[in-house]
């Protein structure tokens, strides 16, 4: 089993910093003894963990309050570790957004938000911090994807394709630069304890199979230590892209769409 102390005494960024997956992320590489930039828009959720976490394992923390829907947050987080002589080894690309509901009657803001934090983030604050990891030959790159990745999903359209980009996007990555000694892995979790359900507004009786936060983020930083390219967290999970492989891509849309399908309400 690869070793969580990897990133012992090095620097770590988790964007989404502040809740769920993210904030599981911070509290496993802080008992690991890395030291954290913890970015997400919420600066009082930001402080309390720092004292928590500064107070538990007494590694150094800076926070960033940071809007990913902005175009400019991703500049705006690499210009603040730059000013702080920050070498970030670790980049946890785990802020990420999504809703549910009929797509021709979504919010198009909201549709276009998805995009850009689940993706255009990823890209720009990948790109910001790949060069200098590959000058070093030293550094690593996280990024959640999510099971939604693997199929399409009628009723979150835009968010399960937006994991797809982030699971290609990974994959790719990952063979590109490992020549350079740099890890890049994908993280795709199911349903996981966290606000993401509510926040997105799916209904609770479709979130079956919750894992755990801190489960899930173990999982993910034990692949990436070990080099793997993507990993699925839960072998329920697993399975279940497992049988999505072999059937026909049709009939598994299918099957989605009747399970999200919206429910009356009389």
């Amino acid at each position: 089993m690869a070793n969580l102390d990897s990133w012992r005494g090095k620097w770590a960024l988790v964007s989404g910093a502040s809740s769920g997956i993210g904030e599981a992320f911070a509290e496993e590489l802080a008992a690991g003894g890395a030291h954290l930039v913890l970015t997400a828009r919420r600066r009082q959720r930001l402080t309390k963990l720092r004292r928590k976490l500064r107070s538990a394992h007494g590694v150094e923390i800076e926070v960033l309050a940071a809007d990913l829907a902005e175009s400019g947050a991703p500049q705006e987080i690499f210009a603040f570790t730059e000013k702080r002589g920050i070498t970030v080894d670790l980049l946890v690309n785990n802020a990420g957004v999504g809703s549910y509901g009929e797509f021709r009657s979504s919010n198009v803001e909201c549709e276009l938000g998805i995009v850009q934090v689940n993706c255009s983030a990823v890209v720009h604050l990948t790109r910001l911090y790949l060069p200098g990891m590959v000058e070093r030959r030293l550094g690593d790159i996280l990024i959640v994807s999510s099971t939604a990745a693997y199929q399409a999903v009628p009723y979150m359209a835009t968010y399960a394709a937006s994991k797809a980009f982030d699971l290609l996007f990974a994959e790719a990555l990952a063979r590109e630069v490992e020549r350079y000694g740099i890890r890049v892995c994908a993280l795709c979790p199911g349903p996981t304890a966290s606000e993401f359900q509510k926040a997105a507004g799916v209904p609770d009786e479709i979130v079956v199979n919750v894992e755990p936060a801190d489960h899930v983020a173990r999982v993910g930083l034990r692949a990436l230590a070990a080099g793997e390219h993507s990993v699925i967290s839960g072998f329920t999970n697993w399975v279940g892209v497992e049988v999505q492989r072999i059937a026909p891509r049709r009939l598994v849309t299918s099957a989605a769409e009747i399970l999200f399908r919206p429910r009356q309400r009389g």
